[in-house]
């Protein structure tokens, strides 16, 4: 029901792991789209359900074919695979090469997800770099997520860049498309850091506000190639991952009376499911 873009401005700090732990605890249905034009890896690092490999073919790349026949919203459900534990995915392209092929296709697809029924979208998009054909997915969503690092140089080269990307989505006519910054952080100190963070970028001053942060925690981001249990859901990363899920999921659009279990993968309701994930800052 909504598109929330997560990317990054340089080397896409934490972007991939960053969006599956939003995706393992969002408190709505969702589906994880692997939208990085550089090519994702998804098919490498996670098992599908049942323990096999996803399918590299089966994903965006089908989903760009159907979309140049024209391509209803709820089609995308046919081009999904789910993870071990039950998260639906939309496995992005292999290479920048393929990617560079899909220039045309990244608006259309954009509307396709913004729109999916029964499910908000969570799409990984990797590096902002510069405006190009790719920002036509940007342009679609309802919010976007920038991720940084609490780093002196990651965050001047980041509110450098906000500006770039507010031309960039006016020019498409999405001036009230907001955008909201996720920080990486050592739990130690945390709170300094979002506050610095924040009033580096101006927090509270325009578009741009700082959404929450993600605790640098390798050790349970490595749990998340398991099964979900107690002490992983109980573990800083899970713990300030859901409170950034929550603080974006309850800025979207209700999905009205309508409740659904999720899309082809079976999804659950409340959220609790098994996750996969690099730790932060691998990607």
């Amino acid at each position: 029901m909504a598109l929330v873009a997560v990317a990054a401005d340089k080397g896409a700090p934490g972007v991939t792991t960053a969006s599956v732990v939003l995706a393992a605890v969002w408190p709505r249905p969702v589906l994880l789209a692997e939208c990085d034009p550089a090519g994702g890896d998804l098919v490498y690092r996670f098992p599908a359900d049942g323990g096999g490999r996803l399918d590299p073919r089966h994903g965006l790349l089908s989903l760009a074919v159907a979309t140049r026949r024209g391509l209803l919203p709820d089609q995308v459900w046919e081009h999904t695979q789910t993870l071990r534990g039950g998260l639906d995915v939309l496995t992005g392209v292999g290479t920048a090469e393929q990617g560079a092929g899909l220039e045309p296709l990244w608006g259309p697809v954009g509307a396709a997800l913004a729109h999916l029924p029964r499910a908000d979208v969570i799409a990984d998009c990797g590096r902002l770099g510069v405006d190009g054909p790719h920002y036509g997915l940007l342009a679609q969503a309802s919010v976007i997520v920038l991720v940084t690092r609490h780093d002196l140089g990651d965050v001047v080269r980041l509110r450098e860049r906000v500006p770039a990307l507010m031309a960039a989505l006016d020019r498409r006519d999405r001036m009230a498309s907001p955008v909201s910054v996720v920080v990486i952080a050592e739990h130690k100190g945390f709170h300094t850091a979002l506050a610095e963070v924040g009033k580096a970028l101006g927090h509270g001053k325009g578009r741009v506000n700082v959404a929450g942060g993600l605790a640098y925690d390798p050790g349970a981001a490595r749990q998340l190639r398991g099964e979900w249990g107690g002490r992983l859901d109980r573990s800083l990363l899970a713990r300030t991952a859901r409170d950034v899920a929550g603080q974006l999921a309850g800025s979207l659009p209700a999905f009205g009376s309508q409740e659904f279990a999720g899309g082809s993968g079976g999804w659950s309701r409340t959220g609790q499911h098994t996750a996969v994930a690099a730790a932060p800052g691998e990607g």
